[in-house]
């Protein structure tokens, strides 16, 4: 379990270093964009990244 746990983990951080690494200039507005957005925004936008995550595990197994 924890072999699939750390595979997960690395490749999270693959696909999070994609955008940056190929579009510094647009990863960078984006980040300028979420600090003008309220806290309540960025927490349903992490509830449903979590939630499609979940759903997207559910539908592969």
């Amino acid at each position: 379990m924890w072999d699939t746990l750390l595979m997960a983990f690395a490749l999270m951080l693959v696909l999070e270093g994609i955008l940056p690494f190929l579009l510094p200039g647009i990863w960078r507005e984006t980040f300028k964009k979420l600090i003008e957005i309220s806290d309540n925004q960025i927490r349903f936008i992490g509830l449903t990244s979590m939630l499609l995550g979940l759903l997207f595990l559910y539908l592969v197994k």
